[in-house]
Parts: C-alpha cells; sequence; structure tokens
C-alpha cells in the first residue's frame, strides 16, 4: 500500500470511528422517546415567569424580525413583520399579559410564531430556553405562578429544585377575544 493510500484509508477509518460513535449516541425516534410520565415541551421566560408550552403549539422560533407598527392598534400589539414573504402580528406578550412592555435584550429576546384559525401570529418572549422536560412526580401548585392574566393561561406548573415552570397553554391565548380583537 503507498502512503498516500495508507493516509486515504487512516481518514476514511478515523470517519467510520467518528459515524460509529455518534450512532450510538443517537436519540431514538420520538415514539421510542415517549415514557410514561414523561412531559416535554419548550422553556422561555416572560418577565420573572419561567414558562413552557407543548411544542405542537409553536410552529417557529425566530429572532425578532424588523417591525412595522400598526396605528390604532392595542399598545401591547407591537405591529406586523414580514416573515419570508408573509405578513405577521406580533404581539408583546409580557405587555399583554402584565401591563409593562418587553425591554428588547440583544440576543436574548425572541418570537414565538404560533398557529391560529385566519392566520399565525408571533409573540415575543424575553429569554429561550429549549427543550425541558419533567415528570409526573415534579407537578406543583400552579397558583403561585399563574396569578394575575396569567391563570387563565396556566394550566399546571412543575417545580424542578427551586424552580417554578408553568405550563403556558398558547391555544387558549390566541382564541381570546381580546387577544383577537387588537384593534383599539
Amino acid at each position: 500500500m503507498t502512503e498516500a493510500n495508507a493516509v486515504a484509508f487512516d481518514a476514511f477509518e478515523a470517519l467510520a470511528d467518528y459515524e460509529r460513535r455518534s450512532l450510538a449516541h443517537v436519540a431514538g425516534l420520538p415514539e421510542q422517546l415517549q415514557a410514561a410520565g414523561l412531559w416535554r415541551g419548550v422553556g422561555y421566560r416572560i418577565g420573572q415567569r419561567k414558562l413552557v408550552s407543548d411544542y405542537e403549539s409553536v410552529a417557529e422560533i425566530l429572532t425578532v424580525p424588523q417591525i412595522t407598527p400598526v396605528p390604532g392598534a392595542q399598545p401591547w400589539m407591537l405591529g406586523v413583520a414580514n416573515v419570508r414573504g408573509n405578513l405577521l402580528p406580533v404581539a408583546d406578550l409580557k405587555q399583554f399579559l402584565e401591563g409593562t412592555r418587553s425591554v428588547l435584550q440583544e440576543g436574548h429576546q425572541k418570537v414565538m410564531v404560533l398557529r391560529q384559525p385566519g392566520g399565525d401570529v408571533a409573540v415575543t418572549i424575553d429569554e429561550l430556553y429549549g427543550q425541558r422536560s419533567f415528570q409526573d412526580e415534579q407537578q406543583a401548585d400552579p397558583e403561585s405562578i399563574g396569578e394575575g392574566r396569567y391563570g387563565g393561561f396556566i394550566d399546571r406548573a412543575y417545580r424542578v429544585a427551586d424552580e417554578l415552570w408553568g405550563v403556558f397553554r398558547f391555544d387558549l391565548l390566541v382564541r381570546t377575544p381580546e387577544f383577537r380583537h387588537a384593534a383599539t
């Protein structure tokens, strides 16, 4: 075997080894990942509250796009954004729920695009945490995290260590008459 062939063979063996090791750590299919008593969702923060929502309610997560204000809209309706040729209304979720506007923090703030009847809508979140998994035995009383306007959208909570995570129901939010009629 020539020296060039030996180098090529070594490179091929290295790649084959990488593949074997990576496949050993591949997560199973979604149906294999479902375990009894386990719930998964996407975690994020609004104000001081750590929340999590079902994956089916979130179509995609984006950095905050350029937003064009809409005259005559509610203060929490930031405007519309052009996302790949589609106009999306963008709402400040913190302002809708708490009455105070979110402070734009470069790199942290994102928008979640939600599917709703009549077209998608984007809502701002203050920080994205990614996938979170919870066990049934971690369930907690949702009252403390679901106080105020949050109460209509949080139906359960989980406690992990000292952190309380509320399960926020976007499907209930997009059906709320006040949210659907953002014009003043």
